[in-house]
């Protein structure tokens, strides 16, 4: 999506799409919180072809969300999360959640995100203000 150009430019939803509603880059967004660094890492993890993993690579630091940073080594420069690109590890735990109650079959194995200390991540649910649970029912968009 050209910067400037929005599919819907009054809904938030749809210029988050425009950014990155296209699996490539959720996935290239999942392994940079995963530690992908590098070109090759990200084409190793997903096996997304290079032209379209450089096409992917290229909108996201157009738009924000990650950025290129001289390596450790100090010998080549690898990609790096900004702050709005970290901003999405809630969406991407949401969509890995649904996924997992709604993408695989009863007892199918599956990955899992736990914690630092190995417990499991809870689910991740929206609250009002006081604290009880919001969903679709419960809410209205204001326009």
């Amino acid at each position: 999506m050209e910067a400037g150009v929005w599919t819907d430019p009054n809904c938030p939803v749809a210029r988050a799409a425009d950014v990155v509603g296209d699996r490539w880059s959720l996935l290239i967004i999942r392994d940079a919180m995963d530690g992908a660094r590098s070109f090759t890492d990200f084409q190793q993890r997903t096996g997304i072809a290079r032209n379209i993993l450089a096409d992917r690579l290229r909108k996201l630091a157009a738009h924000g969300l990650i950025t290129q940073v001289e390596a450790p080594s100090g010998k080549r420069r690898v990609y790096a999360l900004t702050a709005a690109g970290k901003d999405l590890f809630p969406v991407i735990v949401t969509l890995r959640q649904w996924g997992e109650r709604h993408a695989f079959e009863p007892g199918e194995s599956h990955s899992v995100l736990v914690d630092e200390s190995g417990a499991l991540v809870p689910e991740v649910v929206p609250v009002a203000a006081d604290g009880r649970p919001l969903s679709s029912d419960t809410t209205s968009v204001r326009k």
